[in-house]
């Protein structure tokens, strides 16, 4: 073929192609006034506090629990807590895991602070002792705890031992049904693995050491037996998503399908916390409630379909030096027992609260204490806003 005639084709395909872009142009609008499309690249945002060791994922083509295990398990610890006096201390064991090569392991509160007996509650354990893995037990000591998640914080030498720090995930996202693994070291097993799925996100569950619930716990069927409260519920990348804490079951020790772990974002929340100041302040709004839903709305006159019935306050408490109502009358509607004729809670700094748990996590996850919380109530059938400065919460 002569060059000329390749040419020729050439500069014809171009004025073709020009012909296109500019019929494109004419039907987008774009030749009758200038138009910017900026294409944004993600960040790249870590999911852990900066003095967490972020570790590579567990690379694997789906759930893979022998994986997660091999590469997880040596940093998991057993935890031995020793209470009482010395020569005749009780020894408490549970389970934890390394979070910073500069020896951060995290664990539940109840695992070292006694939540049973008069004279011990609420008392942290005078000693404790991590075990690793190998069977290497090294000293730690407690940095602090929160008694509203249920997290614990302990120290120990990096000299002490190799650290294998477990990083952290979100727990923002987690989705029924996907698979878990839990590492802990159930009934004085060290170094035990147990799967399973999430079976259910957002529960509220009681505190073991406070008079306070514990909410948005991620519900699982893994096992999770005495001795695996403080162990890592971990995801299919190997990232810890939740500590393990409770079970839920009609035996004594036994394990029936439903256990809890406390969310790794409020977990990431109480470790930040412990670090700064060593306690977690929570805020308090200072009222009980009840779940407002939309039969009981038609029935007592509320204008509104769900939110929280301000059943009463704390006397000088942050709720009523704003002057929030509680219900003035008892009543007995489809089985329940209900207070009524009170303020109804459907909003706070305009995020709209479904139910009565909705406004206690609302207020203890996401506002401090001294922060001023705008609650938006149905009063008398009309809708206005309150403001409310809220309070430390009282032990």
């Amino acid at each position: 073929m002569r060059p000329s005639y390749v040419a020729c084709l050439c500069f014809l395909a171009a004025l073709v192609g020009a012909a296109g872009v500019l019929v494109a142009a004419e039907h987008e609008g774009w030749l009758h006034g200038t138009q910017m499309v900026l294409v944004r690249t993600p960040l790249e945002r870590s999911s852990s506090s900066p003095t967490i060791v972020v570790s590579k994922p567990v690379l694997a083509r789906g759930f893979e629990p022998q994986r997660i295990f091999t590469e997880r398990a040596p940093g998991v610890v057993t935890v031995f807590s020793y209470y009482g006096a010395a020569g005749s201390s009780v020894v408490e064991q549970g389970s934890g895991f390394v979070v910073t090569r500069s020896g951060l392991v995290l664990t539940a509160a109840h695992v070292i602070v006694a939540t049973g007996g008069s004279s011990t509650a609420g008392k942290p354990a005078h000693e404790v002792f991590v075990q690793f893995e190998d069977g290497d037990r090294v000293r730690a000591a407690i940095v602090g705890w929160d008694p509203y998640d249920d997290v614990g914080l302990l120290r120990i030498s990096p000299r002490a031992h190799r650290l294998e720090p477990v990083p952290l995930g979100n727990s923002v996202g987690i989705r029924v049904g996907q698979p878990v693994a839990a590492i802990g070291s159930p009934f004085g097993n060290v170094a035990s693995l147990s799967v399973g799925i999430v079976s259910a996100t957002d529960r509220t569950i009681p505190s073991l050491t406070t008079s306070y619930d514990l909410f948005n716990a991620i519900q699982t069927d893994a096992p999770i037996n005495e001795g695996s409260s403080g162990g890592p519920l971990l995801n299919a990348e190997g990232q810890v998503i939740g500590i393990n804490a409770q079970i839920r079951s009609n035996l004594q020790t036994g394990f029936e399908g439903v256990g809890f772990a406390v969310p790794v974002d409020s977990v990431k929340r109480s470790l930040s916390q412990l670090l700064a100041l060593g306690r977690v302040p929570y805020a308090y709004l200072g009222l009980n409630s009840e779940n407002l839903t939309p039969a009981i709305a038609t029935r007592f006159g509320y204008p509104a379909t769900y939110g929280a019935l301000v059943e009463g306050v704390a006397r000088n408490g942050p709720a009523a030096r704003a002057g929030l109502i509680p219900g003035r009358r008892r009543v007995v509607f489809q089985g329940q027992v209900l207070t009524v004729g009170g303020d109804a809670i459907i909003a706070i700094d305009g995020r709209p609260v479904a139910s009565s748990d909705a406004v206690a996590a609302l207020v203890s996850e996401r506002l401090v204490p001294g922060e001023v919380a705008w609650l938006t109530v149905i009063r008398d059938g009309h809708k206005r806003v309150i403001p409310v400065r809220l309070g430390v919460r009282p032990q």
